[in-house]
């Protein structure tokens, strides 16, 4: 499963300037990033993006924790 994770993210140039988002949607992975910093369960961003899955949500923490590095 890991190795899909990155995968997940996408990052086009025309779309949503070019920031990296989870394939498929305009949902960016900082957006997640924040809720979740903020406090945010996996649960809630599952709840307010019901086109989200679990794996989206690991991927934007993996892709966040890979930037960091």
């Amino acid at each position: 499963m890991a190795g899909e994770l990155p995968s997940r993210i996408t990052a086009n140039p025309d779309v949503c300037f070019g920031k990296p988002c989870i394939r498929g949607t305009r949902i960016w992975v900082s957006l997640l990033l924040d809720f979740l910093a903020n406090g945010s369960t996996v649960e809630d961003l599952l709840e307010e993006y019901p086109q989200l899955t679990r794996e989206d949500v690991a991927a934007a923490v993996l892709y966040g924790r890979q930037s960091d590095s």
